[in-house]
């Protein structure tokens, strides 16, 4: 489940740095959006990781 918290973090800092500095052109838009989506995602699974309490693997 880190795992998954790490990639989609991962993710959206890919997609930040298309989206806010320019990088995508005409798809900044949706840069933008696929890292507001992978961040939430990535705190929703840190969050239920955390709640699990189970050691990483």
């Amino acid at each position: 489940m880190f795992g998954l918290a790490l990639l989609f973090f991962v993710v959206a800092l890919i997609a930040g740095a298309f989206g806010f500095f320019g990088l995508a052109g005409m798809a900044a838009v949706i840069a933008q959006w696929v890292f507001f989506i992978a961040l939430a995602l990535a705190v929703v699974s840190a969050i239920f990781q955390a709640l699990r309490g189970d050691p990483p693997v």
